[in-house]
């Protein structure tokens, strides 16, 4: 007798947003990919913490806006009590408050609602995985913000503000971190292994003061490498 197929991992993801005309379609669209599992749906920060301590919940999908607690802080409040539970930001707003508030508070991922379904699946799994997803208009907006505080007057010294001792490996690595690669498309496109990428990520996180993937990409497009 064959052995049974193995059964999928479920991705346990709570949907936030304050309107239900929103959250509900959302949550239903979600539900049909095979590999997630939508086990709430908020319309707070109040009601996504409630929904995360009764858990398990591996991704919360986060609107900024809502009443009560809005998106930046209850991400803030995930990251300290919760940080194996990561989260990815779903907006109409890319301005520079918000992106920034919501990467600094420690979300994994920021959409606009132009993300289509394909684009917000694949940003809830690779948050899963710990790495990072940017809507293409939000790495742009970082980029000109990066700039602007910078008074960059032209790219030819990329890598500023980065510590002298990163190796040009390293920084090759930060540089395709910050364009939104994971771990295997960084070992393909560097032709080395995917244990060697972590090992320059370990390294260069350090050296660095790196927090996570979020903060690595935030600091490869300040530095003008992505």
């Amino acid at each position: 007798m064959s052995e049974p197929a193995e059964q999928q991992q479920q991705l346990r993801v709570v949907v936030a947003d304050d309107q239900a005309a929103v959250r509900e379609p959302l949550a239903a669209v979600l539900a049909l990919a095979e590999d997630i599992d939508v086990v709430a749906a908020a319309s707070n920060g109040h009601e996504v913490l409630e929904a995360v301590a009764a858990g398990p919940v591996d991704v919360v999908l986060m609107d900024l806006r809502m009443p009560v607690m809005d998106g930046i802080e209850t991400t803030r409040r995930l990251a300290e009590r919760y940080p194996e539970v990561a989260v990815v930001v779903l907006t109409t707003f890319a301005d520079d408050d918000s992106i920034l508030g919501a990467l600094g508070a420690g979300a994994r991922g920021y959409l606009t609602k132009n993300a289509g379904r394909r684009d917000i699946t694949r940003a809830i799994r690779a948050a899963a995985a710990g790495q990072s997803v940017l809507d293409r208009a939000v790495q742009d907006r970082l980029l000109a913000t990066a700039r602007a505080a910078s008074g960059a007057k032209s790219p030819a010294s990329p890598g500023r503000d980065l510590p002298a001792d990163l190796t040009p490996r390293e920084r090759e690595v930060l540089a395709l971190i910050g364009l939104g690669l994971p771990n295997r498309g960084i070992a393909e496109k560097l032709f080395i292994s995917e244990a060697t990428v972590k090992t320059h990520i370990n390294n260069l996180f350090a050296k660095a003061d790196i927090r996570d993937r979020s903060d690595a990409v935030r600091r490869a497009i300040e530095a003008g490498l992505a």
